[in-house]
């Protein structure tokens, strides 16, 4: 039955009852709909008032799939996006809400909904009225009552944030408590009341001092098969003891959370609204460093650490950080990470040759940003047995202290690990008693029971039944403790250092780890592109120490010593001394070549009196060789290196692994090869010699058709 049309507003009309009335229903979260039920049941009343317009119930459109979604942005509220889409197709005469707030509580939305209204004729109802929105007078009362409504969400959101932080400042405030934290029920926070979760917790903070790098101490779990434990936060076993497979993530959460060192903090993860994704209130989450939270008082909880401790570990995850000097590497360069260049400031990465058994330390930073040249580059042998030549110095007084130190280690982590065994044991153990006294409680005539536990009873059984063979094999393979012979010979390695720190039994790591302990810093210089070198150590404490290289150069022009040997060959020669004698004195003075052998042999001084211009080549007779019938391009290995400026014994080494195109003719019954070498060829063999040994790069290798050409 349609009311009477005295009854019935001014402003509705004919033409609006034509179409859809939609009753937008909405409250803010599902406790709102469970516990506030007559705020939803006066909305689902908005019927009656429709109908009461002049609608038929007919045509009367509950859209309530808004419910338990906020109205401070459109984003995630399907039912606000099928209004509006209802709206702009022209099918809705009338929107109703019980008031603005429940329609939109931003601006942007509200007044994007007014503007399509406007458009399309349709009219707004709630409590007070009915406006129209195409009317000067009911658009500034709904823009008034909209801008009312996004500014009392405002006010209660600054208002309940204002009361958390007051809260928080006394720290009181209640926050998710990390792995080895409970609360009780009168919100005092206390350690995890199960001792193996203890354990673990503690036991996770010492391998770090120890392993110094969160993958180090994630691999000693895993190695070991130690879990974390978790309790549920969540479903039918919240607050249950649960040990899971510990992960990155979560041992990185738990060395940056300052709750392990009895701190209450607050305000560490604020949100950028920049970066928040609309309708996902859980995003755009940023990490504030724990001294730049906003809420940091010390001593409140229960600590697992000291508060020194937790800043010396973020200042260790901060430096093995790629962008500083980057966690330990597994590479024999011992300064990987330290190494400053001298000349440019920037940070020498190592790199390695022969299938990783070279290392090298190069300044390439300029050269992979800019293409600049290379700015230094040497091998890291000498480098790193002179900053271990000083860091056995610097550990000769405290030797006694390593070898008890060492002892000590061994019997903690031994002790530390059948602990941890001792305490899954007792669990599982545990776990078999319950199984059994619940099997044992049940009358044996209700087999829809006794059957389960019985189930539950040989589950526990078969778990312990597999932890005690997996203890058996860790007894077969842990650490035992040292014994008295063995203590005695660690004191008496401890006493020499150098044979410790040489020892088979010492990784590259711990060397590595021990450097960093001890310095913060490398400073590398070359001595004008000579073989001099200077190093500095910064040590932690701020003292400084230089040291003199002396490193390997290719090429004896590179020595700083080279005008002083030319001069003394020239002198020799122009006394009329041969080669072999040159030789000799040269060898007698103290005169050595850059590489390969510490003497000089005749054919040595020859060439170098030749390539210095102080002696003429000596004309050779023609050669055997010579008289080959050849090919366009082709060469004896001999010409070619002479040539080239190239040792023979390179190029045969190219020919025998097919860089090189070569066949073989005789000649006076001898089998003499020769090289296929075009111009182009010669150029870029003569361009790989004159660049660096490390950077220097093999002719690529022949097609299969060039191959079968070598005989």
């Amino acid at each position: 039955m349609v009311p009477r049309a005295q009854s019935l507003p001014e402003k509705v009309c004919g033409q609006h009852r034509d179409r859809q009335a939609i009753v937008y229903i909405r409250q803010s979260t599902l406790q709102q709909v469970e516990r506030n039920q007559e705020s939803t049941r006066l909305q689902y009343a908005l019927v009656d008032r429709a109908f009461a317009l002049g609608w038929p119930r007919e045509a009367i459109v509950v859209v309530d799939d808004d419910l338990g979604r906020s109205g401070a942005s459109i984003e995630g509220r399907l039912g606000f996006q099928r209004l509006v889409a209802e709206v702009g197709l022209g099918r809705v005469g009338l929107v109703l809400g019980v008031e603005m707030s429940r329609l939109a509580r931003s601006c942007r939305d509200w007044h994007q909904l007014l503007e399509i209204c406007s458009l399309f004729d349709t009219l707004i109802a709630d409590a007070d009225g009915v406006y129209d929105p195409s009317n000067f007078n009911d658009r500034l009362l709904l823009g008034l009552k909209g801008t009312m409504s996004e500014a009392e969400l405002h006010i209660i959101k600054a208002r309940m944030l204002e009361g958390r932080r007051a809260k928080a400042r006394r720290g009181e405030l209640a926050k998710s408590l990390p792995a080895g934290y409970v609360a009780r029920p009168s919100g005092e926070v206390i350690f995890e009341p199960d001792e193996q979760a203890q354990g673990v917790i503690r036991l996770i903070f010492d391998l770090f001092e120890r392993l110094r790098s969160v993958g180090g101490v994630l691999r000693y779990l895993n190695e070991h098969n130690i879990q974390m434990p978790i309790r549920r936060k969540d479903g039918p076993t919240k607050g249950d003891l649960e040990w899971r497979r510990p992960s990155r993530a979560t041992l990185h959460n738990l060395f940056n959370n300052p709750i392990y060192a009895g701190v209450y903090a607050w305000g560490a993860r604020p949100v950028d609204r920049r970066r928040q994704k609309p309708g996902r209130p859980g995003t755009g989450r940023c990490v504030k460093a724990p001294d730049n939270v906003e809420v940091f008082l010390p001593d409140r909880l229960p600590a697992y650490i000291s508060l020194e401790q937790f800043e010396s570990i973020q200042a260790q995850i901060r430096a093995n950080l790629p962008s500083a000097q980057g966690p330990v590497r597994a590479g024999s360069a011992l300064l990987s990470g330290m190494v400053i260049c001298g000349a440019c400031g920037l940070r020498m990465q190592p790199t390695y040759n022969n299938n990783g058994q070279v290392a090298r330390y190069i300044c390439n930073g300029m050269h992979m940003a800019y293409a600049e040249p290379i700015c230094q580059s040497l091998k890291a042998a000498p480098v790193d047995e002179a900053v271990s030549r000083a860091i056995l110095r610097s550990l000769e007084p405290a030797a006694l202290e390593i070898s008890l130190a060492v002892a000590s280690d061994l019997e903690a982590e031994r002790k530390s690990l059948d602990r941890q065994w001792q305490q899954r044991l007792e669990r599982a153990q545990f776990e078999v008693d319950r199984a059994r006294r619940s099997y044992a409680s049940v009358e044996p005539e209700n087999r829809l029971v006794a059957r389960s536990l019985e189930k539950s009873w040989e589950e526990a059984l078969a778990s312990q039944a597999r932890l005690m063979v997996d203890y058996d094999r860790f007894q077969r393979e842990r650490l035992q403790a040292p014994s008295r012979t063995e203590l005695e010979a660690i004191r008496t390695l401890t006493q020499d250092l150098p044979a410790l720190w040489q020892a088979a039994t010492t990784t590259q790591r711990e060397r590595q780890e021990i450097v960093r302990l001890l310095l913060e810093r490398v400073i590398i210089k070359m001595v004008d592109d000579t073989e001099h070198v200077e190093v500095t150590c910064h040590w932690h404490g701020g003292n400084q120490t230089m040291h003199k290289v002396i490193r390997p150069v290719a090429r004896i022009t590179a020595l700083s010593s080279y005008p002083a040997l030319i001069a003394r060959m020239k002198e020799l020669y122009e006394a009329g001394h041969s080669s072999r004698c040159i030789a000799n004195i040269l060898n007698e003075e103290g005169f050595a070549p850059p590489k390969r052998r510490n003497t000089y042999t005749p054919e040595m001084v020859r060439h170098r009196l030749v390539a210095a211009g102080i002696a003429k080549p000596q004309r050779k007779k023609p050669s055997a060789s010579a008289m080959i019938v050849r090919e366009p391009d082709e060469w004896t290995i001999r010409e070619l290196a002479e040539a080239i400026g190239m040792p023979q014994a390179t190029l045969y080494y190219w020919v025998a692994n097919g860089r090189l195109s070569s066949r073989l003719v005789k000649h006076d019954r001898k089998p003499v090869k020769l090289v296929t070498a075009d111009a182009t060829m010669i150029e870029d063999l003569k361009a790989i010699r004159a660049s660096p040994p490390h950077l220097r790069r093999l002719p690529p290798r022949q097609s299969a058709e060039q191959l079968k050409l070598i005989t």
